[in-house]
């Protein structure tokens, strides 16, 4: 039974969705799937959006999911020493949840760059196109969390708490999924309107992981279930190291553009003074 007591709300959940030719099908994975295919679908619409086809798009989300989904898991897995008694069929059992997003994207980002490179596309353009998709598709994942009653954050009496029972009794706690969730789907609203007016290459993805990391490194900060290194929170680091990057990149590519605006004025001038 999950409560939230602000709003007088409860929910009877299990993880298991169905059994399908004797197997179990987790809303968890459901969550993820579904997410994939609304991203898909809502890029499908936006096709040939910065010179990519739809067709390129797709042939490389496949390998990139398949191979981010790995990447996640390794990732997962890498960081949760309570993982190492895992068998090999177990390391790779995906439909309990045990996913951590920046390994996915890292994986997911490698196979990109790739194919990229191999057509001959500007990543950077192929980035700006995909991202605010990859945002919604995170949006719709991070309730398989609310299924599988984890990724919560510590007790609280905000309006917004969550009443789960957990190994120490009943507790109230940050709904971090929850906060994720809403702060993707915002995110996914904020870069297709930034799509419509992109200022240089690259400022779409950097204004993601700008975005994302920043979000990131503050709900890591009230998570109990957080992958340690010794005493640091390994997503929290990265996120803030994300988030420098970001933004001195932002900040570097928004002076060029500047630049190479004033440059553009001051030659129509010369121009225009020779002309007459």
């Amino acid at each position: 039974m999950v409560r939230f007591p602000g709003f007088g709300l409860s929910f009877s959940i299990h993880p298991i969705a169905f059994r399908l030719f004797g197997v179990n099908v987790y809303f968890y994975a459901i969550c993820i799937v579904t997410g994939i295919v609304v991203a898909l679908l809502l890029s499908y619409r936006s096709k040939e959006k910065f010179g990519i086809p739809f067709d390129f798009l797709f042939e490389s989300l496949i390998p990139s999911i398949s191979i981010g989904l790995i990447g996640a898991r390794i990732y997962y897995i890498a960081f949760n020493w309570k993982n190492s008694h895992l068998s090999l069929t177990e390391v790779f059992d995906l439909r309990n949840g045990g996913l951590a997003i920046y390994g996915g994207l890292i994986a997911g980002m490698l196979v990109v760059l790739k194919k990229c490179k191999k057509a001959k596309i500007n990543p950077f353009d192929f980035l700006d196109y995909v991202v605010p998709f990859i945002a919604i598709a995170q949006s719709i994942g991070r309730w398989g969390n609310f299924f599988n009653q984890e990724a919560y954050g510590t007790e609280t009496t905000h309006l917004f708490r969550m009443g789960i029972s957990t190994p120490e009794g009943y507790q109230e706690v940050h709904p971090t999924f929850l906060y994720e969730s809403i702060s993707t789907l915002l995110i996914f609203i904020l870069l297709r309107i930034l799509q419509k007016n992109r200022k240089f290459k690259g400022q779409i993805f950097y204004f993601y992981l700008f975005l994302y990391a920043g979000i990131r490194m503050v709900i890591e900060g009230i998570r109990v279930d957080s992958l340690m290194f010794q005493n640091f929170r390994v997503s929290q680091i990265l996120s803030g190291a994300i988030f420098v990057f970001s933004s001195i990149m932002l900040l570097k590519n928004r002076q060029k553009s500047r630049d190479n605006r004033q440059d553009c004025v001051k030659m129509m001038k010369k121009v225009y003074k020779k002309l007459l």
